[in-house]
C-alpha cells in the first residue's frame, strides 16, 4: 500500500488525469479500508477500480462499497471472460449504479462488437485494447523469451492501431 500511495503521488505530480487501482481481500471481498486510502491519496483525481472487481464474491454489494468509498468508475466484464459474454451482468450494474458511479465495460471490446456491447449494457464508457504488433526486421529472436505470447521477433512491440481505434469510436456512436 505504501508503494501504491507513493506511485499515486508521483503520477499526480506528473499530471495524470486519474488513477486505476483495485484491492480485494483474500475472501474476494473489496478491501474497503485500502480502497478509501487510495481514493484519499488520489484526490482530486478520480479513481477507477479495475477488473479485480470481476473476482469480487458479491458484485452488487461490492458496487455499493465502491460508491461509498468515493470511487468514480468500475471497469468490468460483468464477471465473464469478455464484456459481450457478461453483458447482462454489466447491464444489471448500470441499473444499480443509477449514475452514482460510472460502469465501464471492458474485456474483448473491439470495433466489431462495441456497438452491441453498448446497446446490451447501457454503458456510456468502454475500455478497449486496440493495438497491432509492429517491429523492426532483424530482431534478436533466439530461444530465450523475455515476455509472453507475442511474435518470435523480440524487437517487435505493440502499438495503438489508430485506424481500428477510430473505427471503434465511430461504431460506439
Amino acid at each position: 500500500m505504501e508503494i501504491m500511495v507513493r506511485d499515486i503521488a508521483l503520477v499526480k505530480s506528473l499530471g495524470a488525469h486519474g488513477v486505476v487501482a483495485g484491492v480485494l481481500q483474500p475472501n474476494a471481498m473489496i478491501d474497503v479500508k485500502k480502497v478509501r486510502m487510495l481514493v484519499s491519496a488520489a484526490q482530486p483525481l478520480p479513481v477507477t477500480f479495475h477488473r479485480a472487481f470481476d473476482y469480487a464474491s458479491n458484485r452488487a454489494e461490492s458496487l455499493e462499497e465502491l460508491i461509498d468509498a468515493g470511487v468514480a468508475r468500475v471497469l468490468t466484464s460483468g464477471g465473464a471472460n469478455t464484456a459481450l459474454e457478461g453483458a447482462s451482468g454489466i447491464a444489471a450494474l448500470v441499473r444499480q449504479a443509477r449514475g452514482r458511479i460510472a460502469i465501464v465495460a471492458g474485456g474483448g471490446i473491439r470495433e466489431n462488437n462495441v456497438r452491441e456491447v453498448v446497446a446490451l449494457t447501457g454503458v456510456t464508457e468502454v475500455h478497449a485494447r486496440i493495438s497491432s504488433i509492429v517491429g523492426a526486421a532483424g530482431g534478436r529472436g533466439g530461444k530465450i523469451k523475455l515476455r509472453k505470447r507475442l511474435p518470435d521477433d523480440e524487437s517487435a512491440w505493440e502499438e495503438l492501431d489508430e485506424h481500428r481505434m477510430r473505427d471503434l469510436v465511430q461504431q460506439a456512436g
